[in-house]
């Protein structure tokens, strides 16, 4: 008998527990999948939480009624004790993890929220990211991480700071500077993690410390009841009875039936957890819960490689580019919030992009110059002419949305689509670019289209919480005993996304909040 079973170790199922631990409660996590860390450890690591210590520490300014401003203008649709419960408990969140696993963190400088010219915005940004990990301070459990998303040859560790200008390192001398800082982290004494492989490494070590067991290869098939409420988990044909249930197991990027039903999408272009097949949301929807936000991902265009799917981050917004729609025309700012770029999207997309982009940035991981793969070839077409090309693509206004994107990047001003006003658009620009970081013509031969498809980084819809993350019926009643976060809810952004990290964070504070309503604990 536990007091408290989480269901799921990524960040926000390792939060909950941590905090139940701590307050000196009997608590066991399982986990579907043969590692632990879910879609957090193949993540960039990033967690926004407004007005949190280390943005002070490190001059950042903020203030409660900022961040207020700020997400009711962006997610005003979302109910309103969530938003509040966010903003107000994170923090605490954030101090209470610092305080009790091995993770410190530190602002990723000039790395603006989303919509930073939005009230309440913030051009400088708003994400911490977490200092490098030693491993030492696991042991031999670091084993059992989930693998990232993308590998990196031995001893290469790369922070969110230190990608920015690594997609740079052809332009600018602190490319170049970032480049050598990377390569000479090799050489330190033991082996460091960093991004959502150092969050869910340090979340975990938190938990060792409190003698909190993760059970490996442990699937819940489904919850188990007693006297009208949830007391347990099924787990094939054993019971592990609770008196707490965190369900935390991620989304259902990876369950075909339900991205079906709710999103008439496949399960191939997601790089979320393969463990996560909405096992979590299932359940509770079975014990009557309310769902929300089930049409909806953390979306982002997607280049659909023969290894999977590649989440383009940087590569739009670099000056060189544009993305076109089956017939060829622009249809959105390229280096908008990657949400923004899928939701604007209707069908078949191509990025376009000439020589002379392909010579200056790094392209899915492949450095400048370096030819694009062979195997690749389902995914690009290359031609000598930009008439050429949208003859193999078959888009036929391609050429005449070139002529016009060219007029407008000499003139550095994106008057279609406002590519490069946005302090977002211009983190991930290139500032030796002139006169604008995001737009350059395209005029050098060869040319190439990229196909781009809709993927995402997990789904967002799940159950309906309460501001304590409890899980709530259509009726608006508790279901006693039941508490869900991350991705297995319903998640307080809404359809937005409001800075790097809004994935993480919301999630961490929902696990938080659990751990305190199952305690009767304070911040």
């Amino acid at each position: 008998m536990y007091d408290v079973i989480v269901v799921g170790s990524g960040a926000a199922g390792m939060t909950a527990a941590l905090c139940t631990a701590q307050h000196g409660l009997r608590t066991l996590v399982i986990e579907k999948a043969e590692h632990f860390g879910g879609s957090t450890a193949r993540s960039g690591g990033g967690i926004w939480v407004p007005n949190n210590h280390v943005l002070a520490g490190a001059g950042q300014a903020d203030s409660p009624e900022l961040a207020a401003t700020y997400l009711e203008h962006i997610a005003g649709d979302v109910p309103a004790e969530l938003r509040e419960a966010f903003l107000d408990a994170g923090p605490a969140m954030l101090a209470f993890v610092c305080a009790h696993t091995p993770l410190k963190f530190r602002w990723v400088r000039e790395y603006a929220d989303y919509y930073p010219e939005a009230p309440g915005g913030q051009p400088r940004g708003r994400s911490v990211e977490p200092l490098p990990f030693d491993t030492k301070l696991l042991g031999e459990e670091i084993k059992d991480l989930e693998p990232p998303y993308v590998p990196t040859p031995a001893g290469i560790v790369i922070t969110q700071t230190d990608y920015r200008w690594l997609t740079l390192i052809g332009r600018h001398p602190r490319g170049l500077l970032t480049a050598a800082k990377v390569f000479a982290r090799r050489f330190l004494p033991g082996r460091r993690l960093t991004m959502g492989q150092a969050l869910a490494a340090g979340l975990r070590a938190g938990l060792k410390a409190q003698n909190v067991e993760i059970r490996l290869n442990t699937a819940m098939t489904d919850l188990h009841y007693e006297n009208g409420r949830v007391a347990g988990v099924v787990v094939g044909d054993r019971l592990i009875t609770a008196t707490h249930v965190v369900l935390a197991s991620g989304g259902f990027e990876h369950n075909e039936q339900l991205r079906k039903q709710h999103q008439d999408i496949g399960t191939e272009w997601t790089v979320g957890a393969l463990a996560n097949t909405g096992d979590g949301i299932e359940a509770g929807v079975r014990a009557g819960a309310a769902t929300g936000l089930m049409d909806e991902a953390w979306w982002g265009p997607s280049v659909p490689l023969p290894r999977g799917p590649y989440f383009l981050l940087a590569e739009r917004s670099l000056p060189g580019c544009v993305l076109v729609d089956g017939t060829g025309r622009r249809f959105v700012n390229e280096a908008a919030p990657y949400i923004d770029v899928v939701h604007a999207m209707t069908g078949k997309t191509w990025l376009v992009f000439d020589h002379a982009y392909r010579s200056r940035y790094p392209f899915c991981g492949l450095p400048p110059r370096r030819p694009l793969p062979r195997r690749w070839q389902d995914a690009v077409l290359t031609a000598p002419s930009l008439d050429d090309l949208a003859q193999q693509a078959d888009l036929p206004e391609l050429t005449e949305t070139v002529r016009r994107f060219n007029t407008l990047a000499v003139d550095g001003d994106d008057t279609d689509f406002h590519r490069g006003d946005s302090a977002y658009d211009r983190y991930y620009g290139d500032p030796r670019n002139r006169p604008n970081p995001n737009l350059a013509p395209l005029m050098t031969a060869p040319f190439y289209a990229v196909k781009i498809v809709p993927g995402d980084l997990g789904t967002k819809g799940g159950l309906r919480t309460d501001s304590r993350a409890r899980v709530l019926r259509e009726d608006g009643s508790v279901i006693e005993g039941l508490y869900a976060a991350g991705n297995t809810s319903a998640l307080v952004m809404g359809h937005t996304y409001a800075g790097a990290g809004a994935t993480l964070g919301p999630a961490m504070t929902f696990g938080y909040l659990a751990g305190l309503d199952i305690t009767g604990g304070t911040r």
